[in-house]
């Protein structure tokens, strides 16, 4: 799920119903725009569907949105919508671990209702199925089935939403909350050992910093020019997270085999995939949260916004030694984009399940109801494309001078959004749902 860099994912399946207890204390139903089978949380379809948009064409009407109202709130908005280059965290890094996040929360509802009808055998194979469906799935995504080895990219963002999911899975059916809790700190922490004491040559495997080095014209030098600079440096640091300079990309130069999208790394490589099981455990204790009969509905948002805070409050304490990097899925990242997660979910169960203020809510529920078939979808069939066959050419032409400038590129914009919704609610009114 990359759109100009490494954005997001899609939900992994159309989750069972959580049980009937927790369905009358929530009382969830859906609004007659968008009807839905009952006992889900409205909310979470929603923030799921929600989070998918902004990938799925909600990002490029913002940026076509600055070039028809270039003034100061639109580009600031703009800026919320572009990847931060390493370091920092903008709207844009929230969007993937938010679906990894919001796939732990189905998965308690899911894995608690299988546990209890068909035991946890069952639970593990599905976790199992699932987690191999969706690598399966990321590696077509990313030419596995086009290009030849070893121009294919093992790892990715659908790869990661099935080993985060995995990994959280199995943890869930074997381990009580406790134990869970202590396993989320044991893989944060270990992940920061690692990577701050663990030492490393003194190479900087970046495209620019390599090109400029051993100077090949303003080309990425080959593979094997940078393994004997690298083979041949002896100068050992450790303690760096700079780009390229650090132990989770240098260890898939190493391990990584195939295509990497970084070219000598990746940023849904090996070992920064462990603190995104992370990031779906911290879903899982919002979705164990939520699925509790002893605490009313304002009492969960309450505590929903108070591990929010938490998150961000550590996450932005420990940025001040292991940086919140999203390339790296550092621990810092993992808890401030956990701590957004938390409070994102708060409001749209406040908003949706408990003031059950839902009229808005039915092109996100379409869209989060079938998040993984609209993302390879949009990437096969291409909506811009599709909306500059009818928009483009004379048509943008004669909006940009007639009208006002850039405003071709922001109904383009609009038409391709449109498109992904019409098909999300193709799907949804027919029922389609795909449980990868």
């Amino acid at each position: 799920m990359r759109s100009r860099s490494s954005a997001c994912f899609p939900p992994l399946v159309n989750s069972p119903a959580p049980s009937s207890a927790s369905a009358a204390a929530n009382n969830v139903t859906l609004p007659p725009a968008a009807p839905a089978r009952p006992g889900r949380l409205v909310s979470l379809d929603a923030l799921r569907g929600f989070d998918m948009f902004w990938i799925l064409g909600g990002d490029a009407l913002v940026h076509a949105l600055v070039a028809v109202a270039a003034i100061a709130p639109v580009k600031l908005l703009a800026a919320q919508f572009e990847h931060k280059e390493w370091a920092g965290f903008a709207f844009y890094d929230l969007i993937f671990p938010l679906f990894v996040f919001v796939s732990g929360v189905s998965m308690v509802f899911s894995l608690t209702r299988t546990i209890e009808q068909h035991g946890r055998a069952r639970a593990v194979q599905r976790v199992l199925g699932r987690t191999a469906v969706l690598v399966l799935v990321g590696i077509f995504y990313s030419g596995g089935f086009s290009n030849p080895w070893p121009d294919v990219r093992l790892l990715g963002v659908l790869q990661r939403i099935g080993l985060a999911y995995g990994g959280a899975g199995l943890l869930f059916c074997f381990l009580k909350p406790r134990a869970l809790a202590v396993s989320a700190v044991v893989l944060l922490v270990g992940y920061w050992a690692l990577l701050t004491w663990v030492p490393i040559r003194d190479v900087t495997l970046e495209a620019k910093a390599m090109t400029a080095q051993l100077g090949t014209a303003g080309k990425p030098p080959a593979v094997e020019q940078v393994r004997a600079l690298y083979d041949a440096t002896s100068t050992r640091v450790s303690g760096r997270y700079a780009a390229g300079l650090n132990v989770s990309n240098h260890f898939d130069f190493n391990y990584l085999p195939g295509r990497k999208y970084d070219t000598y790394f990746d940023p849904e490589g090996i070992l920064s995939t462990v603190p995104a099981v992370v990031t779906c455990l911290l879903g899982v204790f919002a979705g164990l949260l939520l699925r509790r009969a002893d605490l009313g509905e304002h009492q969960k948002v309450a505590r929903l916004v108070g591990a929010g805070v938490l998150a961000l409050s550590i996450g932005w304490l420990w940025h001040l030694q292991f940086p919140v990097v999203k390339k790296l899925w550092t621990s810092s990242f993992v808890l401030v984009a956990g701590g957004w997660s938390f409070l994102l979910l708060a409001l749209f169960y406040y908003v949706v399940d408990v003031r059950r203020w839902r009229g808005w809510t039915a092109p996100f529920v379409w869209i989060g109801m079938n998040s993984i078939t609209l993302y390879v979808l949009a990437n096969l069939m291409r909506p811009r494309a599709v909306a500059q066959r009818f928009a483009g050419g004379s048509v943008k032409e004669r909006l940009d001078a007639q009208v006002v400038s850039g405003l071709g590129n922001l109904v383009i914009a609009f038409m391709g959004a449109l498109l992904v919704v019409a098909v999300a609610r193709f799907l949804y009114r027919r029922q389609i749902f795909l449980r990868l």
